[in-house]
């Protein structure tokens, strides 16, 4: 499983005209799911997008969590994270799981995510065209795998 994460000070999630997931201050997760991932992996995940520290301490480091912040979570399903772009101009998606797997595995971390994070937890629509929309604080921008 990948996740490339940002943190926010807002992002939205738009589909045709309607807005259907938006946080403030928080993670933005793009999260990729690949052939092979399964309950582990979304567990993995999970704990690593709640405890990996990069919100700011009093003194300005990247010492806080989001867990230990209370931001939002907004997760959005993106395969082209899983894409072997290693030659050619054109990326190949054999690396990433087929849509049935990924939904699957997709849903279960925002199942895990929503019973672990009271502030709240948002989401896109899994395979759907969306426009998502944020301002990156920093930027400050982490890929995180879970093999």
């Amino acid at each position: 499983m990948i996740a490339l994460i940002q943190r926010v000070s807002a992002a939205q999630v738009v589909v045709g005209d309607e807005t259907i997931g938006a946080i403030g201050p928080g993670l933005l997760a793009l999260v990729a799911v690949q052939p092979n991932d399964g309950e582990a992996q979304a567990k993995r995940m999970l704990e690593r997008l709640l405890g990996y520290r990069v919100f700011s301490d009093a003194a300005g480091r990247m010492n806080r969590s989001l867990a230990d912040t209370g931001g939002g979570l907004l997760l959005v399903s993106q395969f082209t994270l899983a894409a072997d772009t290693r030659s050619g101009m054109r990326p190949s998606f054999t690396t990433a799981a087929p849509p049935e797997h990924g939904r699957r595995w997709f849903e279960r971390l925002v199942e895990l995510a929503r019973a672990a994070h009271a502030p709240g937890v948002e989401t896109g629509r899994f395979g759907a065209h969306m426009q998502v929309q944020l301002v990156n604080d920093g930027p400050v921008t982490f890929w995180l795998e879970v093999p």
